[in-house]
């Protein structure tokens, strides 16, 4: 009954929107998700099955014990999330696409009911993506089409367990569904960097929290690793995409060609500064492994998802690692003003330090 009434909110949803591009993005989505929940079988029934690999078995309990870690260490909201399992036939669940103005880092935004406005657009069908993405070429903008392992819808539906979870290894596949469940928490229309970076350290102290109790120590500190090489990809575009933005603001003084030299120049050293960096890494970045080639909407995506991680793990720390309390922090701050919450985590991050 209940996936039922979840079935009619969605099709209510594509009546309310029945406009022209409008009707054909939200159909799309609204038949991929559905497709997405009506694919799905109990876990429980999937890990019964005597036909199931060992391997996924595996997956499918530990998936289960994290999910009860979520709900009674971590105080998240587990609900019926990741009760069903569903085969997925690619490597992703939906692609997002990212446009970025040729000369300008702000992306795009598009609209939507509820979540607010924000700077990609999810599609279940590559083609429809490419579709999209042609318009905006034609335009002049920069894009940018990534493949996304898991989504949250934030608690209106049950999300199911699915291939994107359980190709991953275990413990990124815990740290993926910590993540995915932080959005159920909060979450503020408008603004991706304090929602991704939210939940990111939600995923991250989980993560802690569960090796520890699983005695794998150094899991975390691969972790650890992933992140601190996250955050040198970081501090190294803050650096080449204030460059472009000085650029980019003297866009009414020069001439166009000037512009696209100036910026290509900055943009391929971005990209030689990245492969020098992560020469010796032991596995690939964020940007994957060299050679690269970045736009506006690379960095514009890269920047939105991680500047804010270190002040929300801090926040946590003050709160003694009371998740609970750490939320209704959270909580509270989401409803200050975009500039007051930016001021008050930049402090956060400056207090913060690994391994206290």
């Amino acid at each position: 009954m209940k996936q039922l009434s979840q079935i009619y909110l969605l099709l209510l949803l594509v009546t309310l929107l029945n406009g022209c591009s409008t009707f054909g993005y939200y159909s799309q989505a609204v038949s991929g998700h559905l497709s997405l929940m009506m694919s799905g079988e109990p876990v429980e029934k999937v890990f019964s099955d005597d036909t199931t690999p060992v391997e996924l078995r595996e997956k499918l309990a530990l998936a289960q014990k994290a999910r009860e870690f979520a709900a009674q260490k971590l105080a998240l909201p587990v609900g019926d999330a990741f009760s069903e399992y569903v085969e997925l036939d690619r490597p992703w669940v939906v692609v997002n696409l990212v446009a970025v103005p040729e000369f300008s880092l702000e992306p795009h935004r598009w609209c939507y009911p509820v979540l607010g406005c924000q700077a990609y657009r999810g599609y279940f069908s590559l083609e429809d993506a490419h579709a999209e993405e042609r318009l905006f070429l034609n335009n002049g903008f920069d894009t940018f089409i990534g493949g996304v392992t898991a989504y949250s819808t934030l608690g209106w539906f049950a999300d199911p367990l699915h291939t994107g979870f359980t190709r991953l290894s275990e413990d990124r596949m815990v740290a993926l569904m910590f993540h995915e469940l932080a959005h159920r928490v909060v979450y503020i229309a408008d603004d991706t960097a304090f929602n991704e970076s939210f939940a990111t350290a939600v995923e991250l102290e989980g993560l802690r929290l569960w090796l520890s109790e699983q005695g794998e120590h150094g899991q975390f500190e691969e972790a650890l690793g992933r992140l601190a090489r996250r955050n040198q990809t970081l501090a190294l575009v803050e650096d080449f995409s204030a460059r472009l933005e000085a650029l980019y603001a003297q866009a009414d003084s020069l001439p166009e060609q000037h512009l696209r030299t100036r910026k290509a120049a900055i943009l391929e050293d971005l990209a030689l500064a990245y492969q020098e960096i992560s020469a010796d890494w032991p596995e690939p970045g964020p940007f994957g492994p060299a050679p690269i080639s970045l736009n506006n909407a690379n960095l514009a995506l890269f920047r939105q998802y991680n500047q804010h991680v270190p002040a929300f793990r801090q926040m946590l720390r003050d709160t003694g690692y009371d998740f609970p309390a750490f939320y209704q922090a959270v909580e509270a701050l989401s409803d200050k003003t975009e500039p007051e919450r930016s001021v008050y985590l930049a402090a956060l991050s400056q207090r913060f330090e690994e391994n206290l």
